[in-house]
């Protein structure tokens, strides 16, 4: 069970997992000062990508706030201010500690902060490192995706359905398989709980297979057949098991 605890600092606040014992320092969010002490790897993925850094509550990934699109173009990493626990990164820090509480397959938030500049603020967060993990869109370039895969897949989406967890951007560059063939869900920025609906459940997994369209996935033989299918399969059947127990819990005294 992760236990968030709040640092203030000169113009923000830090909110880390209790169990480093002490607030991290606002250094560990820069990734020059991990670069300059040799303790940073590449980096990778996502608007303006991540930093691979060894802290010392061990690697972790870290993600600074970027805006995409063209709003981007006027403001590239500033957020409007609306209080503390609504900036991205400790929304995003609470929903990991939720889901991770939940024995759900995300990555362990280690710690999240924001620098308030007046109206506007900029954030970052600090996550575990999964490690030897390849994505589902790396799997797809690769070509080695296949049904075991789509079935650990599809029952992984619908146990965040299942505990109302909606992802926002559900592709298959944000879902990874690690050695084992476990599959985790990452970048939750803008994700929350929801009351459990049909309408966002699908949507989740339309936004998905666009995702997958646009990487490729039309123009291999045998794709529905091979991964879509059996994904959809393993999703409906797992969602489906999970509504009896649901059902009986809700009409419990």
């Amino acid at each position: 069970m992760i236990e968030a605890q709040v640092q203030p600092t000169a113009a923000g606040a830090i909110v880390f997992d209790r169990a480093l014992g002490r607030a991290p320092d606002e250094a560990w969010f820069d990734p020059a000062h991990w670069a300059a002490l040799g303790r940073a790897d590449a980096q990778a993925g996502g608007r303006g990508g991540v930093a691979f850094v060894d802290t010392p509550a061990g690697p972790c990934a870290l993600r600074h706030y970027r805006r995409g699109g063209a709003v981007a173009r006027f403001s590239a990493d500033r957020y409007l201010w609306t209080g503390a626990e609504r900036t991205r990164a400790f929304r995003e820090f609470r929903l990991l500690a939720h889901a991770a509480g939940l024995g759900l397959p995300v990555p362990r938030p280690v710690a999240a902060r924001y620098v308030r500049d007046g109206l506007r603020y900029r954030a970052d967060l600090l996550t575990r490192r999964i490690e030897a993990v390849r994505t589902l869109g790396r799997r797809l370039a690769e070509g080695s995706l296949d049904a075991e895969l789509a079935q650990r897949a599809g029952r992984t989406i619908a146990r965040f359905h299942v505990a109302s967890i909606w992802h926002a951007d559900l592709n298959a560059n944000n879902i990874l398989a690690d050695e084992s063939g476990r599959v985790w869900l990452i970048d939750f920025d803008r994700g929350r709980v929801r009351r459990p609906q049909l309408a966002w459940q699908q949507a989740n997994l339309a936004r998905l297979r666009r995702s997958f369209d646009k990487l490729g996935a039309r123009r291999q033989p045998g794709f529905d057949a091979r991964f879509w299918h059996p994904l959809l399969a393993a999703y409906h059947e797992t969602l489906s098991q999970a509504r009896p127990a649901a059902d009986a819990h809700g009409a419990a005294p």
